[in-house]
């Protein structure tokens, strides 16, 4: 069978999918990947072959129209899940010619997208094969699906559907006990952490006597894209009295020069790291969040983006994380929840008992079958 992998734009989402599709490949199926040419690297790192559909950037569609005007990013809230909605949709659109030159080439039996990866669904219409929805993280506003296909419109008209597709699977990693009260029917799987991959140390699977703790703002920090959080949040931890972990993409590594020299900064494999961990202190992405709870450990979000606000307080609610809104994330605010988490056994707990429950899921080895058995 032909599985056709529909990715995003960066690392985390492409991370999401991959057990998946690692599955699907060990099982015997020609497995792609389709994803933009920037992080054909960060696909073929994982091992699978990535067939590059647009020379342009995710974030290149979110901050400019169709025409290449900048757009500037709205600070209203509901403005804000219109901007990523729409933003996202011109992702679609633009990967859309390059996935009709790839499947008129080599046809797929079924097609697999990442929740935000909406010209998966498209495709998939048009070739009239299933359509697997994949989740990225614990769930996006709905806001974020109706401004897309309001985007899509003219792309739409072009394949001739009256709608967007609906899917005929949808996969769920989010734990059981967090998914909100009005999420879709789904096929729960566990989630596998995946990271960027190098040599790897001793000192990073080992455990020293201090507390560890480690501090991402994800993999698509750039110098012009959220620096500033990550900076800002490695500065709030740096003067705990810990073993400080700053995972960086390699980038930014020199402008993250003024940190003390005892703490290690640059790429870190988060999902060899996380067993290790005492604490994560993050940007509330999707993937950090997820690999932090399948391995039990405790976290302080601080929810930059809107749309995440909602999981963080999920997973606050449940016990195993402090949540810090943006504004209120001064030094001692972040530093006095890090201690409060640390000091406190029942956050382990509780973070304990996701990671159990997530263990008990379905492998993507066993969900395999299910989308198996949409083809026939």
């Amino acid at each position: 069978m032909r599985m056709l992998f529909v990715a995003g734009g960066s690392g985390g989402v492409i991370f999401a999918i991959t057990p998946l599709a690692l599955a699907a490949r060990n099982a015997g199926h020609e497995v792609f990947v389709a994803a933009p040419e920037n992080v054909v690297d960060t696909v073929a790192g994982t091992g699978l072959p990535c067939v590059p559909v647009t020379r342009l950037t995710m974030l290149d569609f979110m901050f400019s129209d169709r025409d290449g005007r900048p757009i500037e990013r709205p600070t209203d809230l509901h403005e804000r899940f219109i901007f990523n909605g729409r933003g996202m949709g011109r992702f679609a659109a633009g990967s859309l010619d390059g996935l009709l030159d790839l499947t008129a080439a080599w046809r797929p039996d079924v097609v697999v997208g990442g929740a935000l990866s909406f010209s998966a669904g498209l495709i998939a219409a048009h070739l009239g094969v299933p359509f697997v929805q994949h989740a990225v993280d614990m769930g996006e506003p709905r806001m974020i699906d109706l401004a897309a296909a309001a985007e899509l419109a003219p792309e739409l008209q072009r394949l001739g559907l009256r709608s967007m597709p609906e899917p005929d699977l949808f996969i769920d990693v989010c734990p059981p006990s967090l998914r909100r009260p009005e999420a879709p029917a789904s096929k729960a799987m566990r989630y596998i952490p995946i990271s960027t991959q190098g040599a790897v140390e001793p000192w990073m699977y080992t455990k020293g006597d201090r507390r560890r703790v480690l501090v991402t703002a994800g993999s698509r920090v750039t110098p012009e894209f959220d620096l500033d959080i990550l900076s800002g949040l490695a500065e709030k931890v740096s003067a705990l009295d810990m073993e400080l972990l700053i995972a960086a993409p390699q980038k930014v590594v020199s402008e993250l020069s003024h940190l003390p020299d005892e703490i290690r900064v640059g790429w870190l494999p988060l999902d060899v790291l996380a067993p290790t961990c005492d604490l994560l202190v993050h940007h509330a992405g999707g993937n950090t969040m997820l690999t932090g709870m399948a391995n039990g450990v405790p976290q302080v979000v601080v929810p930059y983006l809107p749309y995440v606000v909602d999981y963080s307080t999920r997973l606050r609610d449940a016990g195993a994380a402090r949540m810090i809104l943006p504004g209120e994330d001064s030094p001692e605010n972040v530093a006095d929840a890090c201690e409060r988490v640390l000091g406190d056994p029942e956050y382990a707990r509780s973070a304990a008992a996701i990671r159990d429950e997530m263990h008990s899921l379905p492998t993507p080895a066993d969900l395999l079958g299910d989308v198996e058995a949409l083809v026939g």
